[in-house]
């Protein structure tokens, strides 16, 4: 970890919930805390592993990069 105020110190953090408040918080007005849990999980698992490309990955999702990962392990 870098010193306090570095910007790069967690800017994958924050851009992952800047996405999540924008695409899928602020949309919605929860009536309990279990909805908003299972909203934000469905968010997570359903939609931003496995459909959303990520430039980092070579534009795949992170599933697909895992599925990808585990294939190249097999073949050493």
């Amino acid at each position: 970890m870098s010193l306090r105020g570095n910007c790069h110190d967690n800017a994958v953090a924050e851009s992952f919930f800047q996405l999540l408040k924008r695409e899928r918080i602020k949309r919605k007005i929860y009536t309990t805390r279990e909805d908003a849990r299972s909203d934000v999980f469905d968010y997570i698992e359903m939609f931003y592993n496995v459909k959303r490309r990520h430039g980092f990955n070579n534009q795949l999702s992170p599933v697909e990069f895992e599925k990808r990962y585990a294939m190249s392990l097999q073949g050493v």
